[in-house]
């Protein structure tokens, strides 16, 4: 019978079968406390895949860290083929500061594969992909909106990537979104790589919303299944079809104002409805939020004062469309999984 051979990260050796918090240095902060990016290594008995999943790629994205505290507490991780790399906080720096960025105002997500002797999210981004990515056959990064907005649970891929869209499928969250990459990226530098990266979107930065984090673990879940990494019998497959977007675009605040919302994450929309309404402090003058075109609220703003040009509802024309409550169906599935966390009360 294969064994594993033992697996190697930063300065940890872990053995085969075992699992460690490996920590590994990133620098220094200004009163010369060490700083760390933590990652926790499952590494399996048989050889197998390797699969990361990181979160707060951007420090307010808070889902993605409970995602993979609560995956990291699921029983079959005792029963892993591969080796899983969990990252929870990738961006410590926005983490201890509630904030997206990094204390020099740069954001992460474009600042990949970064460089062993640029700024300071130009090194953050170096280490991750060596140490991390280009160590990983597949990865999961989980994000969530930003502050004040929200993200209805959804798989961001690349175009034309096949094994991408069966795993992304196999995920189970009710919406695929074909994204393309964004200069800078983690998923374009990853690809580079050979590392096949989902991009999971949630929820809202600095908050928790239950929805997302148990779509989230369920759907990580899914995808070790489909990679052979955890027995197919402990881990259920999603009944959910997801509606396939190759397009998807921002309806934007005609005035400034105060806007009340008629739709929400995960209404269908038809083109001309009338999904909102925009109007001044004392009700004198309105101006309605118009969709342009059909399709599926998958984000919107969380705060009804807007200015003009804000945007307020993000909608991705679907294939398919179906015209069912996706929060329902979403409900529906999540009624069916574990919890994976005892002390979770719904």
């Amino acid at each position: 019978m294969d064994k594993a051979k033992p697996f190697r990260v930063g300065n940890v050796s872990v053995r085969p079968g075992g699992r460690q918090t490996v920590n590994i240095q990133i620098g220094f902060m200004s009163n010369h406390l060490p700083m760390h990016m933590s990652a926790h290594v499952i590494h399996g008995q048989k050889p197998g895949p390797v699969m990361f999943v990181s979160a707060a790629v951007h420090g307010d994205e808070i889902i993605g860290v409970e995602i993979i505290r609560r995956l990291l507490s699921a029983p079959v991780m005792n029963r892993v083929r591969g080796t899983l790399i969990a990252v929870p906080i990738v961006n410590a720096y926005g983490f201890l500061s509630h904030s997206r960025y990094l204390p020099d105002r740069r954001d992460l997500n474009r600042a990949f594969p970064g460089s062993s002797s640029g700024s300071l999210a130009a090194q953050l981004a170096e280490t991750f992909m060596r140490e991390i990515v280009a160590r990983a056959d597949v990865g999961i990064d989980l994000h969530s909106a930003a502050v004040h907005r929200e993200n209805l649970p959804q798989i961001r891929i690349t175009e034309d990537n096949g094994q991408l869209f069966e795993l992304a499928k196999s995920f189970g969250a009710p919406v695929i979104l074909k994204a393309p990459l964004r200069e800078g990226s983690m998923r374009q530098s990853a690809l580079e790589v050979g590392t096949k990266v989902l991009l999971y979107e949630a929820g809202e930065g600095l908050r928790f919303d239950e929805v997302a984090i148990r779509v989230g673990v369920s759907g990580v879940l899914r995808v070790m299944r489909a990679l052979g990494m955890v027995p197919a019998s402990a881990v259920r497959q999603s009944k959910m079809l997801p509606s396939l977007s190759r397009n998807s675009y921002w309806v934007r605040a005609p005035e400034g104002g105060i806007l009340r919302m008629y739709k929400a994450c995960g209404d269908s929309v038809a083109e001309g409805d009338v999904i909102g309404m925009v109007s001044d402090p004392f009700g004198e003058t309105e101006f309605e939020v118009v969709a342009k075109y059909g399709g599926l609220i998958i984000g919107r703003t969380r705060l009804p004062v807007v200015n003009q040009g804000d945007g307020l509802f993000h909608i991705a024309q679907v294939q398919k469309l179906d015209m069912a409550d996706h929060m329902e169906r979403i409900e529906k599935e999540l009624a069916a999984d574990p919890l994976y966390d005892e002390d979770e009360i719904i």
